[in-house]
């Protein structure tokens, strides 16, 4: 979309950038990165970086285990980026020097009662349908590879390529990444399109991004916590764990320092309210399933709104009718996973105007309703990414 740089301006105007990206969050910082790296200007505006869904997410990059009913197309996506992560890790490390927590181990899928079993069962069949790497496990050797998963487990499996890595260290870097490219970070709030002066403009405000361009994205709540081990010891297991437990579906994601993030709900609301309710099912779920979380300090809980559209797959390309602002947006559970896939197909883009396959399913006009139309939508508030 961007063939040449625009003309070189006296010294004394403000240079106009190529790209401006409205949300620091991971997926706009990623593509700033990538633009400003392939030789572009770059402004990345967000008044509060890092701010959004990705100071609340796990952090999981788990296309198998999220391989669902009816996404077979977003199932292909997800795969195609959690391939590029390997690279993307080692390239965002060696660009920074900081570490973002990749872990590879993989992820064991576990059901605690007969009844989670075989609802966990019928998942497993349909994604070792699709050809995924799912191998069942008997209650014995789910307890060989974690010994403290709780005795009354009855089944499970291992998805062995879903690995993790830690948002709260990866945005840092990212943004890292992004300034020694050259990007510039703008701490401003965007309300309006006209509100940004650039060649082309690039929208990854998350749930913001309805009330920016008129599209279905909409506030998905998601209540998480955040334990730790005592006496500043590794949590008691490795792996990642995803499971049923009485019919909650739960997650528990470990980190090196100790830190163990438990989540989470799902809630079609658009409040950030903890409740007493979801903690409690929370912490129900993680503890029959790992009994030793009962003795680990709770430190946080925290609820966040993920970036949602109909079908729950994201909207990436122009909008209807403004070829000069892209949309990279409405991620919900898989931000994370589909940062390194969604930096490069929007640069691409940008610099070449030819749009990947990979997109075709991904328009923004794919929803009935969704080009723009009438006066300009305005934004309230002041964060988004």
């Amino acid at each position: 979309m961007l063939t040449g740089r625009s003309p070189s301006p006296r010294s004394s105007d403000r240079v106009r950038p190529d790209v401006a990206v409205v949300g620091a969050g991971p997926i706009g910082l990623a593509i700033g990165w990538r633009c400003a790296a392939r030789g572009l200007r770059v402004e990345v505006h967000d008044p509060a970086s890092g701010s959004g869904a990705s100071a609340v997410a796990a952090g999981m990059l788990s296309p198998v285990a999220e391989a669902y009913f009816g996404e077979r197309q977003l199932t292909d996506l997800l795969l195609a980026s959690a391939a590029r992560w390997p690279a993307f890790a080692a390239e965002l490390t060696a660009t920074t020097g900081v570490e973002i927590g990749y872990r590879t181990e993989g992820t064991l899928m576990v059901g605690l009662t007969g009844d989670d079993l075989a609802e966990a069962r019928r998942l497993w069949a349909y994604q070792r349908g699709l050809g995924l790497p799912v191998t069942p496990l008997r209650p014995s050797e789910l307890r060989d590879r974690e010994p403290a998963l709780a005795p009354r487990v009855r089944g499970g499996a291992l998805a062995p390529t879903d690995h993790q890595v830690d948002p709260r260290l990866l945005v840092p870097a990212l943004r890292t990444a992004a300034q020694r490219a050259g990007a510039v970070l703008v701490p401003r709030t965007v309300r309006r399109l006209s509100d940004v002066d650039a060649r082309l403009t690039v929208v990854a405000a998350g749930c913001g991004t309805a009330a920016l361009t008129g599209l279905p994205v909409r506030p998905v709540k998601g209540q998480i916590l955040r334990l730790r081990a005592p006496d500043g010891a590794a949590p008691g297991f490795r792996h990642v764990i995803r499971g049923y437990a009485d019919g909650e579906p739960v997650y528990l994601v470990p980190r090196p320092d100790g830190e163990v993030v438990l989540g989470a709900t799902v809630e079609e609301r658009s409040d950030t309210t903890v409740t007493a309710g979801a903690v409690q099912r929370l912490l129900r779920a993680g503890v029959d399933l790992l009994p030793e979380l009962a003795e680990y300090d709770l430190v946080e809980a925290v609820a966040g709104l993920r970036p949602g559209t109909p079908d729950n797959a994201p909207i990436l390309g122009p909008l209807p009718g403004r070829p000069d602002v892209l949309a990279a947006t409405g991620h919900h559970r898989h931000g994370i996973v589909l940062t390194p896939i969604t930096a490069d197909l929007i640069a691409d883009l940008v610099l070449g105007g030819v749009p990947d396959p990979l997109l075709a399913p991904l328009r923004a006009d794919r929803f009935d309703g969704a080009a723009l139309g009438g006066p300009e939508p305005t934004m309230e508030g002041d964060r988004w990414s």
